[in-house]
């Protein structure tokens, strides 16, 4: 049984995900890190060693059952619990208008964004049970909301089911303790924007002009709500989305 608490991150080897893991590390967890790109998750826990965090790697695809199901197994089997769990990974997945979608991309883009929640989330909770103040923390966004920009419909169509999964598993999980909450982050500045930046930085820097707060988020921004809910003093907090993108889902 490990002395720790032990949180899992998927999709943690860069941007948002490698801010939580960083956070949740700092904050006395021992971290799951999670990617497919082996090097790099191997050099992750290099860095976060370095900085005296307690962290090892899991490589598997958040979108294949099998493998989601064996590797949390195995982290619940060998550290005997699993505190928190946050469904990090997700992505936009490219874009494609409805007249043109094929089905293998709608299929590609719910997989990456709402099938991972879904194994991840059926795979740990047995461990979870044996957890202290357990928690799943989901990401959502806008575009649940909004619909997303042209071509990234089916994104928004996905991160919708993400809020509404969020809402589900905390019915299904209050009479073991188990909260499940969201958070749905705004413009923050990760390689998740890697193609504007890169060929229209005066574009992507003008996004900030529409969030209330006059900056992008960064990934800290993210991570710092992160380790608020998996913490005690949101013991009483579950089924719920906060919104982390300085006023942006307003509009000004």
């Amino acid at each position: 049984m490990s002395t720790n608490k032990v949180a899992i991150v998927t999709g943690s080897t860069s941007g948002i995900g490698l801010a939580v893991a960083k956070r949740l590390g700092k904050d006395g967890f021992t971290v799951i890190i999670n990617g497919i790109d082996h090097d790099k998750g191997a050099k992750r826990v290099t860095e976060l060693t370095a900085e005296g965090i307690t962290c090892e790697y899991f490589g598997f695809d958040v979108t294949k059952e099998d493998a989601v199901a064996d590797n949390i197994k195995k982290v619940g089997e060998k550290y005997g619990r699993i505190d928190v769990l946050v469904n990090n990974a997700g992505g936009l997945g490219g874009r494609a208008r409805f007249e043109e979608m094929t089905t293998e991309f709608y299929r590609g883009v719910m997989a990456l964004n709402l099938d991972s929640v879904f194994f991840a989330s059926r795979a740990a909770i047995p461990f979870l049970k044996k957890g202290e103040n357990p928690t799943i923390i989901n990401y959502t966004s806008n575009a649940g909301w909004n619909a997303g920009g042209p071509g990234a419909g089916m994104y928004g169509t996905s991160k919708a089911a993400v809020h509404t999964i969020t809402r589900a598993l905390a019915k299904d999980l209050a009479e073991y303790g188990i909260r499940v909450n969201a958070v749905s982050p705004g413009t923050i500045d990760t390689d998740f924007h890697i193609g504007i930046k890169s060929t229209k930085p005066e574009v992507f820097k003008s996004w900030a002009n529409n969030i209330m707060l006059g900056r992008l988020g960064q990934p800290e921004d993210v991570s710092g709500v992160v380790s608020f809910l998996a913490s005690k003093d949101a013991a009483f907090l579950t089924a719920e989305t906060i919104q982390v993108g300085g006023g942006q889902a307003l509009g000004i």
